[in-house]
């Protein structure tokens, strides 16, 4: 499973977080934010919701539809299949999840309040993601597409490559890294 963090533009240190996060205080944040916001939108964040909303952020890790609804079933809830892509939809709809789209998973969005362009970074060799934001880009993007007559409607980007604990590591040894945080 790949391991989620986020970094903005022009940030010098990595992308990746920190082995000594802290990841309830990461949880709660995103889950006050997601109330806060769906109620100025006049969104109604239901239990349901917010438990699948809660179990895309407990890891870090982007998670499929089905380990959702694995776990929401274990929770007692009698979920099928389209009611968890229903959840899904409504966070993403309210910028609160994203889609990486070659993963076929889900992650949190730490910025639901911002708009931005999703860059994800995928590391081969351990499966991390770390989700950045580029401005430049986006401007780079816009201007192609509309001198190609072409409307985007969203942007999402995803980068395959070695995170720098593993390029790091490519370079030093050939024992197993490990990335626990």
């Amino acid at each position: 499973m790949a391991k989620m963090a986020t970094q903005t533009e022009g940030q010098t240190r990595s992308a990746f977080p920190h082995r000594h996060h802290n990841h309830q205080r990461c949880v709660d944040q995103a889950l006050g934010k997601a109330l806060s916001l769906c109620e100025e939108r006049g969104a109604r964040l239901t239990s349901l919701r917010r438990r699948v909303l809660e179990l895309v952020w407990r890891s870090h890790e982007p998670v499929g539809a089905y380990d959702i609804l694995e776990q929401l079933q274990r929770d007692g809830h009698r979920a099928a299949p389209p009611t968890v892509y229903r959840a899904l939809e409504f966070l993403r709809d309210q910028g609160l999840v994203h889609r990486i789209e070659s993963l076929n998973a889900f992650v949190g969005c730490p910025y639901p309040d911002e708009s931005h362009v999703s860059q994800f970074l995928i590391c081969t060799a351990c499966s991390e993601v770390a989700e950045i934001d580029g401005t430049k880009i986006r401007a780079a993007a816009s201007r192609n597409a509309a001198a190609a007559g072409f409307a985007i409607d969203r942007l999402t980007i995803e980068l395959r490559g070695l995170c720098a604990r593993c390029n790091a590591h490519d370079q030093g040894s050939s024992e197993p890294h490990d990335h626990a945080r």
